[in-house]
């Protein structure tokens, strides 16, 4: 028992990272994705309190009569309204901590840099193996990272019209957010939706992808677990047809 927990601190999720082509246990992975599903549930959460929650609060008695109507007759009133802002820095560092995460796992020296990815590999130290290749999961978390730096764009405008003007010498206002609500929005769900079939289903929707893009010619990187090729099943069926043979 205490062997298994400290294979998990030497080689982390890793079966040998000395190998080449990386194997990871996918046990320790769902777990990570389960632990990391807390991200896009509570950015989820943010966002739709932010926008169908936030409304105006008028204060009725601050209401001025214009002695003016509208289009449709009704009365105009001068009020006074205040609606709550938002402080997205909490937001931004959890989404920079994701990123980090994301980018970490990609890597067997960065690997060791994730708190998660060593509680996920000392969970499942005690639990039988289940090896995949690190190279599809790389490209999941590649995906799962775009959507992170669209999100961190959309919460820090002003930041990063700064950034690109001065890159660019471009003069992109800074108190302008050009990027719709919608798109952070349905890109977090999506991210939920994603993580939650990794980690409850064991299904990892960019891992099909890269199958998917192999099997196109679009990407080179072969690999069994992608083609849902089982070696061991085949030999055994191999070795039983041989016995029947004989007998």
């Amino acid at each position: 028992m205490w062997q298994a927990y400290l294979n998990a601190i030497k080689n982390l999720w890793f079966r040998d990272p000395t190998e080449s082509p990386l194997y990871i246990n996918d046990t320790a992975v769902r777990i990570r994705a389960g632990i990391l599903l807390i991200i896009p549930l509570y950015m989820g959460l943010t966002l739709y309190d932010a926008i169908y929650v936030s409304n105006w609060v008028v204060d009725g008695n601050t209401s001025v009569d214009t002695y003016e109507l509208d289009w449709d007759g009704h009365i105009i009133y001068q009020v006074e309204a205040i609606r709550r802002t938002f402080d997205w820095t909490v937001q931004t560092w959890v989404l920079f901590y994701a990123l980090f995460d994301m980018l970490s796992g990609m890597s067997k020296w960065t690997s060791r840099l994730s708190p998660t990815i060593l509680i996920a590999s000392l969970l499942a130290a005690d639990k039988p193996p289940v090896w995949k290749p690190l190279v599809p999961k790389r490209f999941a978390w590649a995906l799962g990272s775009s959507f992170i730096v669209v999100c961190i764009v959309f919460f820090n405008p002003d930041t990063t019209a700064r950034i690109i003007n001065s890159i660019l010498s471009t003069e992109i206002p800074t108190h302008i957010n050009y990027m719709p609500f919608w798109i952070p929005l349905v890109l977090v769900w999506v991210c939920l939706g994603f993580m939650w079939m990794e980690a409850i289903l064991g299904f990892c929707v960019g891992c099909k992808i890269h199958s998917m893009l192999v099997w196109m010619g679009i990407l080179k990187e072969e690999c069994e677990t992608c083609n849902n090729i089982d070696w061991d099943e085949i030999a055994r069926r191999h070795q039983e047809r041989q016995q029947q043979k004989s007998d």
